[in-house]
């Protein structure tokens, strides 16, 4: 009897729909302690080929940098050197012309530690976060928060 391989695990990526992606990169960055991918090297080199126009680019933190994408992620995963893409824990804001109009079906927690989810709260405020309510429940406390576009997430 052969035994099936174990499935690998499958590589994910979460998606923020923005009206600016380059400042919730900022912001979520600063949040999460993560860092800005640096896609400088391959949107020079599409430039370059004439694959991406000189439109669909911007200057961002000094390096050329997609418009309409960028993306975080954890400063400890591996990421693609040749394209600065991370290839673990990564959050990709792009730009939509709509703004945000309802709830989020899918948000963070954020979990800072014992005895620091106040202190945390501060310091997401003074990054541009906004508190919508303080939830106490027989499950647990937390914050909900929205980032600098209105998106929801909680600090626990």
């Amino acid at each position: 009897m052969t035994q099936t391989p174990a499935p690998t695990p499958v590589h994910w990526k979460l998606v923020v729909d923005s009206a600016d992606p380059h400042a919730q990169a900022d912001f979520w960055a600063s949040a999460l302690h993560y860092v800005a991918e640096d896609n400088s090297a391959l949107v020079e080199r599409l430039l370059e080929l004439g694959a991406l126009p000189g439109a669909a680019t911007v200057e961002f933190h000094g390096r050329a940098a997609f418009r309409d994408l960028i993306a975080v992620r954890h400063p400890d995963d591996p990421y693609d050197k040749d394209s600065g893409t991370g290839l673990g824990r990564r959050l990709l804001f792009q730009r939509v012309p709509e703004p945000k109009t309802v709830k989020n079906r899918l948000h963070l927690d954020l979990h800072p530690g014992e005895g620091r989810r106040e202190a945390e709260v501060e310091r997401l405020r003074a990054l541009g976060a906004g508190v919508l309510r303080r939830v106490k429940e027989p499950s647990g406390e937390w914050v909900v928060m929205t980032d600098p576009e209105g998106n929801e997430f909680c600090v626990h």
